[in-house]
């Protein structure tokens, strides 16, 4: 009895200290790190992103169509976000699951994207690509290229369109 309160208790201590960020000053501590996202896989992308040196790029899911950076990891927006706005909302420990996309270059090199891409001043000062003006941002909990471990979790985190538009929520 003692051991399973013991590996519950380890459990709900991993669980809380991998839970991800609520929305900054709102007081909840609503989990939006791990879990409630789908499971799903994609394809690995047929670009050849990581080979042509493309930060942004395409792959097909079970989602369709979404945006890959280019090491073919999903990219995600944040509800929470300002669309258009100069800076992420996801700081702390959102950070450290939800670690921003980012770039060296002025003018990022995508393919197959077709929305807007830029860039706004990260948290930590690093240059964070937007795309339709959404901070992008990749999930700790996907492993593989095209995991979309991610989508929906807590209701606020979502794979985009080559055009950058959320799909689904």
């Amino acid at each position: 009895m003692k051991l399973r309160i013991t590996t519950g208790l380890a459990a709900l201590g991993l669980v809380v200290a991998l839970a991800g960020c609520s929305a900054p000053g709102s007081g909840d501590s609503g989990d939006t790190g791990y879990g409630g996202g789908t499971s799903t896989e994609t394809e690995a992308p047929d670009t050849g992103a990581a080979s042509s040196g493309a930060l942004l790029t395409t792959a097909d899911s079970d989602l369709g169509e979404i945006v890959v950076d280019g090491e073919g990891m999903t990219v995600y927006m944040f509800d929470t976000d300002t669309q258009g706005g100069d800076a992420s909302s996801c700081e702390g420990q959102c950070a450290t699951n939800w670690p921003a996309v980012t770039t060296d270059s002025d003018i990022p090199e995508v393919e197959g994207v077709t929305g807007e891409v830029g860039t706004i001043t990260g948290v930590d000062g690093s240059m964070q690509l937007t795309l339709d003006g959404w901070p992008l941002y990749t999930f700790a909990g996907d492993s593989a290229e095209g995991d979309t471990n991610g989508q929906g979790v807590n209701g606020v985190w979502w794979v985009l369109s080559p055009a950058g538009e959320k799909i689904g929520g």
